[in-house]
């Protein structure tokens, strides 16, 4: 079936007003949602995109986009704070726990053209970390964990020519990947420089703590 603009996941990017990343190469293209229409979805969209939003609005759609972005449910994105705020600066933990997300991580290596993608692929047991296999998406990815493609899912569609596809990923210092193993290597957790920059921590901090 032909996406078409109506699409869910093309409506939260222009619920955000930014690019979620949730459709792989159409939101690179010019065929994105959010460049055809960059406004809020509904009949009113158009003007309810000038609406100043209150302190509270700003914290919400905030928290909202970001729990959206990594495609988490309110009660693991609440739990997940609740992690991030015991030590140190809550805003940067959170983002940091969002980024070792095993499927953020399979995205960030250059597996899967999207996060949604991604959560899939570690769901449907195609990876391994230290030659065990993980298909639980929410798994917090520790230094030094090896991650490889499960043998018997080589042959899968997705990952033909995987090294080609490898070599034109962008993936962060933080993450490494071994065309000769096979394999990828988390380094250590990701720096300050690391995080997701479009998401502003602070003001969901706020809104959190309320």
């Amino acid at each position: 079936m032909t996406t078409t603009i109506n699409d869910a996941k093309c409506k939260l990017c222009r619920a955000a007003g930014v690019k979620l990343m949730l459709k792989g190469e159409k939101c690179t293209s010019p065929k994105c949602t959010l460049v055809t229409r960059n406004y809020p979805p509904g009949m009113h969209g158009q003007k309810r995109s000038n609406k100043k939003l209150s302190q509270y609005g700003t914290q919400l759609h905030e928290k909202q986009r970001a729990k959206q972005m990594y495609g988490m449910r309110e009660r693991q994105f609440s739990n997940l704070f609740e992690k991030a705020k015991k030590k140190g600066d809550a805003g940067e933990n959170l983002l940091r726990l969002l980024e070792t997300r095993f499927d953020n991580v399979i995205f960030r290596l250059g597996f899967a053209i999207s996060r949604p993608q991604a959560r899939q692929m570690v769901n449907h047991g195609m990876f391994t970390i230290n030659d065990s296999l993980v298909d639980i998406a929410s798994y917090q990815v520790q230094p030094g964990d090896v991650i490889k493609i499960k043998k018997n899912k080589l042959q899968k569609k997705l990952f033909t020519n995987i090294n080609d596809k490898m070599k034109k990923a962008t993936v962060p210092g933080w993450l490494n990947y071994d065309l000769k193993e096979d394999l990828a290597k988390v380094l250590h957790l990701p720096g300050k420089d690391d995080l997701e920059k479009s998401i502003n921590s602070q003001i969901i901090v706020e809104f959190y703590s309320k």
